[in-house]
């Protein structure tokens, strides 16, 4: 018995030093559309660079939708076992009055300002909630207006400045194409996410504002008229009659088909359009700054995903070491060259391997730079049921511009005094 129990303790000594290196365990969520091959690629890089730290990749859903629901509930049951995860750009004000996530203003220190200095301003701003950073820019994106390069030279036209001015050129192209099937142009106003950033454009370009300072703040003259501007784009024929049914995939599909002159979708439709095993249009491809209001300025939604650390992890000091390396420069230049994610720092946009790897965002940077978070708020989920669902209808037929908006107001300003 004696020498069993000398052998097991000489068996523990000896691996006490292998033991001792384990400094952390860190266990991250990402979402299946966030590349988890090349997340994996760089945590290994991680790893070797911090003998001790390993990180295990968990993988969710593959919609954004989904992503939130699997961290709704884990987070919702103070949940240890996740240590970091990526959190949509419109979840920080959730997660910061949830408690979800851990301030990080701590731990980045005398540090704060070199930290977040570099980042596109819009993503320091959509992630720091009352003074509080909640979270690090992972990958950036925005709303496009992609458009058929080779129509609008046939026709001598330069891309649109203003909403009238595409209504203009999309009738134009389609009267001289006489093609039935080719719509001037394709926006989202189905009921989900994508017509938020529909109401929101032309809204926007206008100056307008949805919540200011944590209140409900808002120009129904303006909203009036975005949401005429895209009535009319229906009623004139530019747009198709049933565009209430508009989501944002069906848009980059009938682009990638050849049935669009002008379509607004994310950044992801690039690769489609130009690589896609079906695409009509690879080639004949341009892409600029969505278009302004008459008198308004152009300005695009903006996308994109966070790093955040669980505010329940028992690991913080390594999770935040982890996710400020994945927050860097270095890592989104891995991510753009690798993967084609757009990069939240200027730096990288213009980094000569970059532009090599994926040379459309030089034209890719201009439109970047143009967008806004939708409204930072904790109630942020009934804001984009206001405005989501009102759009739809009015795109619908079934209210009218001033009736919707009667509703958005009252839903809106409701939850907000909560």
């Amino acid at each position: 018995m004696r020498s069993r129990l000398v052998a097991a303790l000489l068996a523990l000594l000896c691996a006490w030093p292998s033991l001792a290196q384990d400094r952390a365990n860190l266990r991250v969520f990402v979402g299946g559309q966030q590349r988890p091959d090349i997340m994996r690629e760089l945590f290994r890089e991680y790893e070797a660079a911090n003998p001790g730290v390993k990180v295990k990749l968990e993988v969710g859903g593959a919609s954004s939708d989904l992503h939130q629901k699997y961290l709704n509930m884990v987070l919702t049951a103070r949940d240890t076992s996740i240590d970091a995860f990526l959190i949509d750009i419109i979840r920080p004000a959730q997660f910061a009055a949830a408690g979800w996530a851990e301030p990080l203003n701590a731990y980045l220190g005398n540090d704060l300002e070199t930290a977040l200095g570099g980042y596109l301003p819009a993503y320091r701003a959509a992630n720091t909630i009352n003074g509080k950073v909640i979270a690090l820019p992972a990958l950036a994106d925005s709303l496009f207006l992609y458009y058929r390069k080779d129509l609008l030279e046939k026709y001598g036209e330069e891309p649109p400045k203003t909403w009238p001015e595409l209504a203009r050129i999309a009738k134009k192209i389609q009267a001289g194409e006489r093609n039935p099937d080719l719509q001037g142009l394709s926006f989202q106003g189905k009921a989900v996410e994508g017509a938020v950033c529909t109401f929101l454009l032309p809204y926007w370009s206008q100056g307008g504002e949805i919540i200011r300072d944590g209140r409900f703040a808002f120009d129904r003259a303006k909203a009036e008229a975005g949401l005429d501007m895209w009535l009319g784009m229906v009623r004139d024929g530019v747009a198709k009659r049933n565009a209430a049914e508009v989501s944002t995939d069906d848009t980059r599909k009938e682009f990638q088909a050849g049935k669009v002159i002008f379509g607004v979708v994310w950044g992801y439709g690039w690769n489609h359009f130009q690589k896609g095993a079906d695409t009509k249009v690879s080639g004949n491809v341009g892409v600029t700054t969505l278009p302004a209001m008459p008198g308004g300025e152009p300005v695009s939604c903006m996308g994109g995903w966070n790093w955040a650390v669980s505010a329940f992890s028992k690991q913080k000091e390594e999770a935040v070491k982890l996710i400020r390396w994945l927050s860097t420069p270095y890592v989104s230049k891995q991510l753009a060259i690798r993967g084609s994610f757009h990069p939240a720092f200027t730096s990288v946009y213009e980094d000569p391997e970059v532009l090599k790897a994926v040379p459309w965002f030089q034209d890719a940077l201009p439109v970047v730079a143009t967008a806004r978070a939708r409204p930072i708020t904790p109630v942020y989920k009934q804001v984009s049921d206001a405005l989501r669902i009102n759009t739809n209808v009015v795109m619908a037929g079934v209210k009218t511009p001033a009736q919707a908006l009667d509703e958005i107001e009252q839903r809106i300003a409701r939850a907000v005094r909560r």
